[in-house]
């Protein structure tokens, strides 16, 4: 299987727009609310944590069922989903929250 037909699988392409929902989660309070960090958690600080949390599962999931069928192209997505989550958890780091 090729890494195009791979991607296509949900378990491939869903941490994927997980991460991708996060890092807009941040884009969008950052853009009504500012930087400045909050006393309290608020909403949008829930939501990033849940989407964040629950694509370990799902990468998990991913990487048993096809790591072993296929490792060149599982190792490709599993890339592309680190790199993923390592965007969306850049601004939280960089920002101190």
């Amino acid at each position: 299987m090729t890494s195009i037909l791979m991607v296509r699988r949900p378990s491939a392409f869903l941490p994927i727009a997980m991460s991708l929902a996060a890092l807009a989660t941040i884009t969008v309070y950052v853009a009504l609310h500012g930087t400045a960090p909050q006393a309290d958690e608020g909403a949008a600080a829930h939501i990033w944590q849940l989407l964040m949390v629950c694509q370990v599962p799902v990468i998990a999931f991913f990487a048993v069922k096809w790591f072993p069928q296929s490792p060149r192209q599982a190792l490709r997505i599993l890339g592309l989903q680190l790199v993923a989550a390592l965007a969306a958890m850049a601004p939280v780091f960089l920002l101190g929250w």
